[in-house]
């Protein structure tokens, strides 16, 4: 048996992993275009028909939504962004809250903030890792006006469970997709499930366009409000003809015509990168099938997970190691992926720290220096953040999740091999670590 690597052994690989790259020619001719045509960008902020934005901008929105068969597609310059007119566009403010995750990128959580109304956070599923259903139904008060799912790692929400509960209660459900373009549930694609979804183009999804995002609903007025808070809505209103101004404060969330047509040509390529995904998985559970204190990450039933991130369920008891031990040893083994050197193995201990634990929560400060929105005049309810309002997500993060990136293409099987051998390696001498 060879030394760990933690321990001064030979490391099982000694090159980079390969870069995650999928933009080429295509692109590369796509920006040219543009670049000539000298129209980079097409938005007016005023009530005229480039309101809308130029012909890519356009044209990219008609291939989003012909692509996940919805009624309008909406083009932001981040799924941030995105997630922001989405609490705008369902008119939710003051003295209102919104039940959402704790085990996501921050933006998520942050979106009802943004209005001035209150992050409620609910447990996430014991096996799927996204909202528990019936801890959303406990989270629920007459405040509620809407809940923010996230398809976390690339596996779509329990849709059934969680749409019952929101026409109970007339509250609007938001679907944050960004780990999850390609993903279904039921033959319907992951960001269609809920009343509004939101994709992610950030450099390191699926696919991308450096930065930007797209919003999708099959609802007019929705997307009426989602394209005005896009784009300076209180400039248009009155030549619009708007009467309702509930949050038609604007923003600039545009995107520009260069990233428009780089989406176009990256979008052909969704279904080949997230076949490629998915294959590899199959590859590294079989291949790693035979270590008993891992157990893989399952699919929810008549769903189709595309796998941003892979993630392990750890069984210490099992191992005889804590979690963290094992995981460090596995990363001594192994290299960076090329190009993102300075960010280390990317192989992670539980994902991320529970959002209710950030000093913004616990300090309740965010507007100001008086605690707004939580300690402002309009909010009726004291909403706690402690420790321990969702135990399923600390335990996740602070012992049982494993979670990492080494499955992307062009990755291949001798890559994957290593990464096999690296968990195998460490298992077999586990003993060297307790």
């Amino acid at each position: 048996m060879s030394k760990l690597a933690i321990n001064g052994g030979e490391k099982v690989r000694k090159k980079f992993f390969p870069p995650y790259i999928t933009v080429g020619e295509e692109e590369l001719q796509s920006i040219k275009k543009v670049v000539q045509s000298g129209v980079l960008s097409r938005f007016l902020g005023t009530w005229h028909d480039d309101f809308f934005g130029g012909p890519e901008v356009r044209a990219f929105e008609s291939e989003w939504a012909s692509y996940f068969n919805v009624k309008h597609a909406i083009a932001v310059n981040s799924a941030t962004s995105g997630l922001y007119c989405a609490i705008g566009s369902a008119s939710i403010g003051p003295g209102d809250e919104v039940i959402v995750s704790p085990y996501t990128m921050t933006a998520s959580a942050i979106a009802p903030l943004i209005y001035n109304a209150i992050p409620v956070f609910a447990d996430v599923e014991e096996e799927f890792f996204c909202l528990d259903p019936i801890s959303v139904k406990e989270r629920i008060s007459p405040r509620t006006k809407a809940i923010i799912v996230v398809d976390i790692f690339g596996q779509p929400y329990n849709a059934d469970a969680i749409n019952q509960i929101a026409k109970e209660h007339n509250i609007i459900v938001i679907e944050d997709c960004a780990q999850a373009p390609g993903a279904m549930f039921r033959d319907k694609y992951a960001g269609t499930l809920g009343d509004i979804g939101i994709y992610s183009l950030n450099y390191h999804k699926h696919i991308h366009t450096g930065e930007g995002g797209i919003i999708v609903t099959d609802n007019d007025e929705l997307a009426d409000k989602l394209r005005l808070i896009r784009n300076h809505a209180e400039a248009v209103v009155e030549e619009k003809g708007v009467s309702d101004l509930v949050n038609m404060l604007g923003f600039n969330y545009r995107m520009t015509e260069i990233e428009a047509s780089i989406g176009r040509k990256q979008l052909k390529k969704l279904n080949s990168l997230t076949t490629s995904r998915i294959d590899n998985i199959n590859y590294l559970v079989k291949g790693l099938s035979d270590i008993s204190c891992l157990r893989p990450a399952q699919v929810r039933l008549a769903s189709k997970h595309v796998f941003y991130l892979h993630s392990f369920l750890f069984d210490a008891k099992i191992s005889g190691i804590h979690r963290n031990r094992f995981v460090e040893a596995v990363k001594a083994e192994l290299m960076p992926i090329e190009m993102r050197e300075t960010e280390g193995v990317k192989i992670g201990n539980g994902y991320t720290k529970p959002l209710y634990l950030q000093p913004l929560y616990q300090k309740k400060i965010a507007y100001g220096k008086r605690g707004c929105p939580w300690n402002c005049q309009w909010n009726k309810n004291e909403v706690s953040y402690h420790k321990g309002i969702c135990p399923v997500t600390e335990k996740l993060y602070e012992e049982d999740l494993i979670v990492h990136e080494l499955m992307r293409p062009p990755m291949t099987r001798a890559d994957l091999d290593d990464v096999i051998k690296a968990f195998h390696k460490v298992w077999d001498a586990r003993r060297e670590l307790i």
